[in-house]
This record gives C-alpha cells, sequence and structure tokens, in this order.
C-alpha cells in the first residue's frame, strides 16, 4: 500500500506501483543528478545506459521486497526526488536499514526539497517495524556530511580513500546515522 505525503512543494509516496513511466523518470533523475556532479554512485558524464542496470537491481529488490522506495514529485508530477530503504538481512541488525540513491534533481536543490526528502525518509522508515534508525554512506570531499547533519544525520564512521572517484582523486567513504527514537 502506497503512503503519500505533501513536504515543502513536492508530494512524497511510498512504496508507488513501479510502471515504465516511473521506471523512466527514476532513471533520469539519476542521470541528472549525476551529470551535474552529484555523488550517487557514478561519476559523470553518464548516458542513460550507464544508469539503467543499477536502477533495474534497485528495482528489482523493490519488487521482492528487500527494499522500500519514496518518491518526490513536483506539482507536475515529475520525479525530482527519490531515495530507497533497504533493510537488514543480518539477524542481529534488523533495527535500522540503508538509504540508498538519495537524491534530489539539481533544480530542486538550494530550496529546501532535500530536507524535506529525508524527513520523508525519516517517517518511511519509521513506518517499518521494529527499525530504530538509519545509516547512509556518503563521498567525501563535496560537503554532503554537513547536509546530513544538519537533517539530524551523525557521522558514525570513515574509511579514508575508500572511494576512487578517478585515478588519484580518492575520497572518504562516511557513515552517517540518525536515530529514529
Amino acid at each position: 500500500m502506497a503512503l503519500t505525503a505533501v513536504a515543502s512543494s513536492l508530494t512524497f509516496t511510498l512504496d508507488p506501483a513501479v510502471d515504465p513511466v516511473l521506471h523512466e523518470g527514476l532513471l533520469d533523475l539519476w542521470v541528472d543528478v549525476t551529470n551535474a556532479g552529484g555523488a550517487v554512485g557514478f561519476v559523470g558524464p553518464v548516458a542513460r545506459d550507464d544508469v539503467r542496470p543499477a536502477l533495474i537491481t534497485q528495482l528489482a529488490a523493490v519488487a521482492e521486497g528487500g527494499m522500500r522506495l519514496l518518491v518526490g514529485r513536483d506539482g507536475a508530477g515529475r520525479v525530482v526526488a527519490t531515495g530507497f530503504l533497504a533493510r537488514n538481512t543480518h539477524r542481529l541488525q534488523g533495527h535500522w536499514v540503508w538509504a540508498y540513491s538519495v537524491m534530489v534533481h539539481p533544480d530542486h536543490q538550494g530550496h529546501g526539497e532535500g530536507r524535506a526528502l529525508m524527513a520523508a525518509l525519516a517517517d518511511a522508515a519509521r513506518s517499518m517495524d521494529g527499525v530504530d534508525a538509519i545509516r547512509l554512506g556518503c563521498r567525501g570531499g563535496l560537503g554532503l556530511e554537513h547536509f546530513y547533519a544538519a537533517c539530524g544525520y551523525r557521522e558514525v564512521g570513515r574509511v579514508p580513500g575508500a572511494i576512487r572517484v578517478a585515478p588519484g582523486d580518492d575520497r572518504d567513504d562516511i557513515t552517517m546515522l540518525l536515530p529514529l527514537t
């Protein structure tokens, strides 16, 4: 069952039906964010065919029940924000979820839409039985940890140089945590 909430100028839907229009909208979002310099698993420039396999993998996990999908749409119905929540499969870590592929379209950044997305992700995680926290990883060197800290997350780990975006350009892999209680 999809849950819908309006925050800022976006409408967020948890667990929407994934049809071809949504699939293509998510793909366009991921490409646009990457090509604008966003740190969402790729280094731009990328084409749709570069990103499509990663999206298919995540949507398959949604279909299988291992992930939940949150989609933010603007007033015209265009997909402009998203995030995936993945349950832990380890029996001792089921009380927290991972947030993956969290992104807001570049045209909607700087106006509070990112904070609205993070609040909607937290609400979605709270709706999941037994979930007390959200963890996410972010790429160092872009200041993302400061944005997440402003949303209530705290840095709980850092692996120096774990992300290689290009030869000679290694970035820290930063783990952030948001307690939900």
